[in-house]
C-alpha cells in the first residue's frame, strides 16, 4: 500500500501581497472508514423477480485535523432496496479522505471542502456501493452521478432565505 500524497496547484490565492502564495490541494489518503451490507430476506427474496423500491441518502461532512491545513472529509451514503416494507438490502458506506488545503482562501474553503472533495470520493462510493450489492447476489446497483456543486449552492440559498425569514 502505498503513502505517497498526491496534488495538485490550484492556481493563485487572492492575496494584498506583491508575490502571493499558490493555493494547494493535496490528497493525503483516501479510505473506506466503515460499511455495513445486510440482506435480511436472503436466499428467500432470490426465488422471486424483486423490484424493489429503492431509497438512497448521501451526506457529507467536514472536519478539521489537527495537522495544520488538513481535513478529513467523509461521504456517506445509506441505500435501502425494499419490497412490501421489507428491507431487500441495505447498504451503508463512509467513504472518506484526507485532504491537504494550503492558502486556500477562507470564504473558498467551504467550497472545496463541500464541492471537491466529494466530487473526488464519490467514484470510490460508487464502486464499494456496486461491489457490495453484486457480491451481495444483488443485480448491479449503479449510483447515478451527484452534481455536488448544485448542492452545495442549494444549501447555501436555503441558508440565505432561512436567515431572511429569522429577521
Amino acid at each position: 500500500m502505498s503513502n505517497k500524497t498526491t496534488g495538485v496547484n490550484a492556481g493563485p490565492a487572492v492575496s494584498n501581497t506583491k508575490e502571493s502564495p499558490h493555493a494547494e490541494f493535496l490528497i493525503q489518503r483516501l479510505y473506506i472508514k466503515d460499511v455495513s451490507f445486510e440482506s435480511p430476506q436472503s436466499p428467500e427474496v432470490f426465488k422471486h423477480n424483486v423490484q424493489p423500491t429503492i431509497s438512497v441518502n448521501i451526506n457529507t461532512t467536514s472536519n478539521p485535523l489537527t495537522e495544520e491545513n488538513t481535513h478529513e472529509v467523509v461521504l456517506t451514503t445509506t441505500i435501502t432496496a425494499a419490497q412490501e416494507n421489507k428491507n431487500v438490502f441495505l447498504v451503508e458506506v463512509k467513504q472518506a479522505g484526507v485532504f491537504i488545503l494550503k492558502n486556500i482562501p477562507k470564504e473558498n474553503l467551504a467550497a472545496v471542502l463541500s464541492v471537491t472533495c466529494p466530487t473526488i470520493l464519490f467514484p470510490y462510493l460508487r464502486e464499494t456501493v456496486t461491489s457490495l450489492a453484486t457480491k451481495g447476489g444483488f443485480p448491479n446497483f449503479y449510483l447515478s452521478p451527484i452534481n455536488f456543486e448544485a448542492l452545495y449552492l442549494n444549501s447555501l440559498k436555503h441558508q440565505k432565505e432561512k436567515s431572511e425569514t429569522e429577521t
